[in-house]
């Protein structure tokens, strides 16, 4: 069976992460979550003083560009990769409110894009990866040989971003978060670098009501389709 790049783009808060770092499990590919990278970029930029009045200093970040290296390791407790900013275990600490409100204007730095892009493209030399992401059918991959587009309704979206971050225990509003979830699509579609777009080859799969058996077994099919050719 020949090994591909899976390329599985979509809005935030539809469940790429989970579907791809499952997909890849079950198939034995590597995952790399794109969307990571970004919010621990993001991450470095509050800790460094890199933001002001609710604005990223993008001068002052790309000077620190070369400083940041992003990298994954696999949590042997989940059996899921845990993201490393410059050494240290921030997967958790990425995925607060406080990075999900200013990670789309540092994703949308060309600078940034151009960073993470070349990193991402090296990773997937070998094939046999799953990636998720914005721009990864589009960008990074165009020539991948199975691309997805992901999308459900804002409200669902919303909905189960709160209903994860209530699991960790985080205080948070519903409104604020569907807010939230509105201004990153706008600012994902509308950024002059990568903006989020269907791929013309990408299949696409709306799972604003479908499972999560239901969408592995979708998934499933695609790869076997595109693999056993």
């Amino acid at each position: 069976m020949k090994k591909i790049i899976i390329a599985i783009d979509g809005f935030s808060s539809c469940g790429k992460s989970t579907m791809a770092k499952d997909l890849a499990r079950e198939i034995g590919y590597i995952y790399i979550d794109s969307g990571a990278m970004y919010r621990a970029v993001t991450l470095y930029c509050l800790e460094n003083g890199l933001v002001e009045n609710g604005q990223i200093k993008a001068e002052a970040l790309k000077q620190h560009m070369d400083k940041i290296c992003i990298s994954f390791q696999l949590n042997p407790e989940s059996g899921r990769p845990d993201t490393y900013l410059n050494g240290r275990n921030v997967e958790e600490k990425i995925r607060t409110m406080q990075v999900s409100s200013l990670v789309s204007p540092v994703a949308a730095l060309d600078f940034v894009r151009e960073a993470m892009v070349t990193q991402q493209q090296a990773m997937g030399k070998a094939k046999g990866i799953v990636m998720d992401g914005r721009d990864i059918g589009t960008t990074v991959f165009p020539d991948a040989e199975l691309k997805i587009f992901v999308t459900a309704s804002p409200e669902i979206r919303a909905q189960r971003r709160y209903n994860e971050l209530k699991a960790k225990g985080q205080t948070v509003d519903f409104q604020e978060i569907l807010e939230n979830v509105k201004q990153r699509d706008y600012i994902d579609q509308h950024r002059e670098v990568s903006p989020l777009r269907r791929a013309d080859d990408a299949l696409l799969l709306d799972n604003s009501h479908l499972s999560i058996e239901q969408q592995k077994q979708w998934l499933k099919e695609q790869f076997e389709k595109r693999t056993m050719i």
